[in-house]
């Protein structure tokens, strides 16, 4: 009787639900019978408002969900439909279907088994019947993959084994592993997660890297693909710093695929494994989607916000120190009162109209009450001496706030070493930025392998780099070992190939950072 029923249902695969929306913009949890699963799989779709005013065909976003979730996750924790809406509604990305399948815990792959052959299904039954029940545009260029954790994985992993069915894909937090963690993982953790899926469950080692496990890894499928199967890519990847495991292999999965000049863009930005986080990916996600189905270069990130103001020749000084010029910037009460102030010390080539641009971002931050007054100190750049080698003068020119914690030391390109090294040796500063640092990846493996953790655990530390530059092996390694080590620091990822007019951008997250551990 079961069987019957079954076969009955299994009758209906192309039309069961072909009515099921009745008008209704988001339908949550429907029904399509999967032939190769034999089973039911659930599904939640979101509709653009203008779908039932007009009798155009839109583009499709496939949204995964991580482990653990389920097709109603985007929806309700994700708030996909809010997101999409303020998109078009400022004319930042085009209306668009979005499709939230139910993933289990499969990583979206078949097991090395053929016991459950999800991947199958959803590119052979799922991908067809949203076909037949929606209007879709029904081409790889109008067809796009987006998710986190397990889902970024699938949004990857599929898009890298079937770029003429998938165009885009933006993976977010990705859940990847490298062979060396695949063979340093927990047994249980193994079994239960990833010997079930790619094989050699109870197994120990290398003999962990099974062939089907290479037919599976983003890293094996990046390094056996040609020229021609790399153009047809596009991937964002953005993934949090505060990611424990994953920071690594998204580190050294980019890294492969600089090597590999796979096309891409890579951020990192504040958060860890949350909804938070990948909330705030969306307006940027959803940009490069919208570009990628319009078959136009990425626009670029939204751009940030750089605070405008002014600087009175009353707030700026110069005076020579250590055999060096030394650039001073006071804030504008600075006449009117006798008290101390935090202190960020700057380490960079700068122009004197640079620092004045860098003067007005912060004071501009003053005045609006977005951070504390704090002193600006350019400091003079002798090479190759570095840096130098003490502030007594400085802080007797100025009323500096005695104490580690006010003091805050940022380094620009070649200073970013030089910072570093000072930061953490002379223990004076309570925060050290390394932003666009000229950052080596054998320097900086040297120079944290070689900290007293206990020292540095007082000093927090923020590494900012451009997706586009050419030092981003120095600056992830630098993340990678201190994520190891468990050492306080952010990181970030941005869009652009560094120079002072990125480091502009970024400096009022940069300033707040110091900001925040001047009153920690």
């Amino acid at each position: 009787m079961k069987r019957i029923i079954l076969l009955i249902l299994v009758g209906f695969f192309l039309i069961g639900n072909s009515n099921a929306g009745e008008g209704l913009r988001i339908m949550e949890s429907r029904v399509m019978i999967s032939r190769i699963l034999k089973q039911e799989v659930h599904f939640s779709v979101c509709l653009p408002e203008i779908y039932y005013k007009t009798e155009k065909s839109f583009p499709v976003v496939y949204l995964l969900h991580g482990l653990g979730d389920d097709e109603t996750s985007w929806i309700e924790y994700g708030r996909i439909a809010q997101f999409a809406d303020k998109a078009v509604e400022d004319h930042e990305a085009v209306p668009m279907i979005f499709v939230m399948p139910e993933g289990f815990r499969t990583y979206y792959v078949n097991d090395y088994l053929g016991s459950f052959l999800y991947q199958d299904m959803f590119i052979k039954e799922l991908v067809p019947y949203i076909d037949s029940l929606f209007r879709t545009i029904r081409d790889r260029n109008h067809r796009a993959l987006m998710g986190y954790s397990m889902g970024g994985f699938g949004a990857l992993i599929l898009h890298l084994k079937y770029p003429d069915l998938f165009g885009t894909a933006v993976p977010l937090s990705i859940s990847v592993r490298t062979d060396e963690q695949y063979i340093k993982e927990d047994a249980k953790e193994w079994d239960q997660q990833w010997g079930r899926l790619f094989g050699a469950p109870g197994f120990t080692g290398t003999d962990r890297i099974t062939a089907y496990y290479k037919q599976n890894s983003p890293f094996y499928l990046l390094s056996g693909m040609s020229a021609a199967e790399k153009s047809k890519l596009n991937i964002y990847i953005d993934n949090g710093d505060k990611e424990q495991t994953l920071c690594r292999s998204n580190e050294e999965l980019l890294i492969l695929m600089k090597k590999l000049s796979v096309p891409h863009e890579y951020r990192v930005r504040d958060g860890g494994h949350s909804f938070g986080y990948w909330c705030s990916a969306l307006p940027n996600a959803l940009r490069f989607i919208s570009d990628g189905f319009e078959a136009n270069p990425y626009r670029g990130d939204l751009p940030l916000r750089i605070p405008q103001g002014s600087v009175t020749g009353k707030q700026v000084s110069f005076k020579n120190i250590d055999n060096g010029e030394v650039g001073i910037y006071v804030p504008a009460e600075y006449e009117r009162t006798d008290r101390l102030y935090p202190v960020a010390y700057f380490a960079g080539k700068f122009t004197n109209e640079q620092r004045q641009s860098i003067a007005e971002t912060v004071y501009n931050l003053v005045g609006n009450n977005e951070i504390c007054p704090m002193l600006l100190v350019f400091l003079p750049v002798k090479s190759p001496s570095g840096l130098p080698s003490s502030y007594s003068d400085i802080e007797q020119k100025i009323r500096i706030r005695p104490g580690f914690r006010f003091q805050a030391l940022i380094g620009f390109q070649q200073e970013a070493n030089d910072a570093f090294s000072l930061a953490v040796n002379q223990k004076q500063f309570g925060a050290c930025i390394l932003s666009d640092g000229f950052l080596e990846k054998e320097t900086m493996a040297g120079i944290i392998k070689g900290l007293d953790k206990e020292a540095l655990s007082r000093l927090s530390l923020y590494i900012d780099a451009p997706d586009k530059g050419n030092y981003f092996e120095g600056n992830g390694m630098a993340h990678m070992l201190m994520r190891d080590d468990n050492l306080i620091h952010e990181y970030r990822v941005r869009e652009g190939d560094g120079g002072f007019g990125w480091f502009l951008t970024g400096l009022p997250d940069m300033i707040s950072f110091a900001a925040k551990r001047f009153h920690r």
